[in-house]
């Protein structure tokens, strides 16, 4: 087995379950002095077998609940600004890794089998979507039986402050972050191709039918998540609002 230098498994919280057999855990990452923020993974179960998305390392305790819940069989990496933790489960576990070409972010890491729209899912009754505007890798996964849109850094939901630093907060606060659903305003400027827009993409995304939704930061929101994205979308991409 290649030998990595592994980030450490930064503060995290227990597995919790928010739907059958789809869990969560809320960590953290330190980004600088003085700085960190939370990020979230996900675990589907199926039968005996976990798929990981938004890779977040775990401490021992966390692992021995992770080992608990089933097997490591696949990591799936939805963003392209994500990755820290994935070559550690891929070691660990010898996880089958899904992801989509030429990220910039983690370049290193090579995809078993590459995410399309096309593309099946290791999970039953689940599909990809693709932002396919975007110039980095993005995409989303809808879990259909619990109408669950997983998300990296595209959309979020922010209920509180929990894991972040006081700078970051007054880091995020002038960058525009606020609590409730939102899209990730950095991440849309930097997606965005110079005088184009996503907003087809978001309105591609509106056709799923989902409604509850968990991306890579901040808190699951497990209702209405479609109706409030509705009116995020338009009102982000609305006349008097500036391109990035």
């Amino acid at each position: 087995m290649t030998q990595h230098a592994y980030a450490p498994a930064y503060p995290h919280n227990p597995i919790q379950e928010i739907f059958p057999d789809i869990y969560w855990v809320q960590g953290s990452i330190r980004i600088g002095f003085g700085l960190s923020m939370n990020r979230n993974m996900v675990i589907i179960r199926q039968n005996n077998e976990l798929t990981l998305i938004n890779a977040v390392r775990l401490n021992e305790h966390g692992l021995s609940q992770l080992n608990h819940l089933g097997v490591v069989k696949h990591l799936i990496r939805l963003g392209d600004f994500h990755g820290l933790d994935e070559q550690f489960y891929i070691d660990t576990y010898q996880a089958h890794f899904w992801s989509q070409k030429h990220h910039v972010t983690y370049p290193a890491l090579v995809p078993d089998s590459v995410i399309s729209a096309s593309t099946k899912p290791p999970i039953t009754n689940a599909e990809f979507f693709i932002f396919e505007t975007a110039q980095y890798p993005e995409a989303a996964l809808l879990i259909k039986p619990a109408k669950l849109l997983i998300t990296t850094d595209s959309i979020q939901y922010w209920s509180n402050w929990h894991y972040m630093s006081f700078f970051s907060k007054i880091i995020l606060w002038l960058m525009g972050f606020r609590l409730g659903l939102f899209i990730g305003g950095p991440w849309l400027k930097r997606v965005t191709p110079q005088g184009m827009s996503l907003q087809t993409d978001f309105e591609r995304l509106l056709q799923f039918d989902f409604d509850a939704l968990i991306a890579a930061h901040g808190s699951p929101l497990t209702c209405n998540a479609k109706k409030q994205l509705i009116k995020v979308v338009k009102h982000t991409f609305s006349p008097n609002k500036k391109v990035p």
